[in-house]
């Protein structure tokens, strides 16, 4: 087989074969195949498209490409959730928690963040002496005794996906729809869980911007999931503004903290609660999601979930009496008030230039070995909707530096104060 024909039949809008996705595959991983025949392969995908059975394929194979993770040890039915992640977004934190405390397996592998606040583990990191690298063993033997954790990658999970992926980002094929759903689900259904929940986001800070394109991935997801054997749904919820009050990474835990303790934001408990009561639902514990809903509220009243996440903690190195304690975690020198210039109501709360503020802060990556900032972010008094006078506190900057002008003049440029708002729903609609 030649990789030049393999690039033309799908230059051409073919359909490739099996045998020729896994020659690609096979290719990419053993480097026969250069970067240029890679990204013109790429580069066809992203104008052409791939059918599902195509998708699933090339999932699959890049999946086989490495080390996948047997989890039949630990009994039940695994549940896990991916997000395709967001600013504020720490859902992953408290819903595991929480799920894991009505007695469902929750076996996490989480990444790290590259652009505006830190990934799920950064947030971790947040927490004295909590370790997210874990040998295969030790996971398993976790989730078994604790039910629950969070944790990177272990050993050599898709490799052709992590060479796919550095030439994507230099090719501008980034954004294809067959691309990413292959990238994200070949990692996911290496992890070894039996069902899963993707948290699909769109808005402005979202990276899937448009409703329809993210309706599109997240059908891809779906169907890719379903024809690997795995359950699987989809929710597509809004990142028009950030998710909570809280941006930045020991600030996120705070807030993580708070809704276990039954006083978290109202649309981080209810896109909490949406995602979780599916996973409830495929984890077998309750029959309909109106059911699953109450039980995992009950996990906050009952202390249930705050305990499931301590004893997660503990087990993986750190030190459970933040729970009680905050500032046992990183905390930024300086609080700055910004006050609202003038009375009405927010109309746009930029997700992307809030993010983009945390991370001049220091709360994210611009380059994947950037070290971070765990204390700094950014805390928000007023959400989009919200009536604010003038004068009145409208967010806090936590610092731990003195010239904030340019984080300032970026956050200025991400609010708007009005006279009306069109508020759009957190949750758009449920993949099934």
């Amino acid at each position: 087989m030649r990789m030049v024909e393999v690039i033309d039949h799908k230059r051409q809008g073919q359909v490739l074969t099996p045998a020729e996705i896994n020659f690609f595959v096979e290719g990419v991983v053993t480097h026969t195949i250069p970067d240029y025949q890679i990204s013109a392969l790429l580069m066809a995908i992203y104008f052409q498209g791939m059918t599902s059975e195509e998708q699933t394929t090339l999932t699959m194979a890049m999946m086989n490409s490495g080390d996948h993770l047997d989890l039949s040890a630990i009994p039940g039915v695994k549940v896990d959730k991916h997000s395709t992640g967001g600013v504020g977004d720490k859902t992953s934190l408290p819903l595991a928690a929480m799920v894991a405390a009505l007695g469902i397996p929750v076996p996490m592998i989480s990444g790290r963040g590259l652009g505006h606040t830190g990934g799920t583990l950064d947030k971790l990191e947040a927490i004295p002496g909590f370790q997210v690298a874990r040998s295969e063993a030790a996971f398993i033997n976790q989730v078994k005794t604790t039910g629950v954790a969070i944790i990177g990658a272990t050993g050599e999970v898709a490799p052709a996906d992590k060479r796919i992926y550095a030439l994507r980002d230099v090719t501008d094929t980034v954004d294809s729809i067959p691309l990413i759903a292959s990238s994200i689900m070949s990692k996911k259904i290496a992890s070894g869980t039996d069902a899963l929940v993707i948290d699909v986001k769109t808005g402005a800070g979202a990276f899937m911007k448009d409703e329809s394109a993210a309706k599109e991935l997240a059908t891809a997801l779906v169907q890719i999931g379903r024809q690997a054997g795995l359950v699987c749904k989809a929710i597509i919820s809004d990142m028009n503004q950030p998710l909570g009050n809280k941006v930045g990474n020991a600030l996120e835990i705070e807030e993580t903290l708070d809704l276990l303790k039954g006083h978290g934001p109202a649309e981080l408990l209810e896109l909490v609660l949406t995602l979780g009561s599916h996973m409830v639902v495929m984890g077998g514990k309750a029959t309909t999601l109106a059911q699953g809903r109450e039980m995992l509220a009950a996990t906050l009243t009952d202390g249930s979930a705050l305990a499931k996440f301590k004893a997660m903690i503990e087990a993986q190195g750190g030190n459970g009496q933040v729970v009680t304690d905050y500032a046992l975690m990183p905390h930024a020198k300086y609080q700055v008030v910004v006050s609202a210039p003038q009375s009405g109501v927010i109309t746009s709360l930029s997700a992307d230039g809030i993010g983009i503020a945390a991370l001049m802060l220091g709360g994210g990556r611009q380059k994947a070995d950037d070290q971070l900032d765990y204390g700094v972010g950014i805390e928000l008094h007023k959400k989009l909707g919200d009536e604010v006078k003038a004068g009145e506190p409208l967010l806090t900057i936590h610092a731990n530096q003195t010239d904030l002008t340019e984080v300032k003049a970026r956050l200025a440029a991400s609010i708007t104060i009005g006279s009306a708002a069109t508020v759009p729903p957190l949750i758009h609609q449920v993949i099934e």
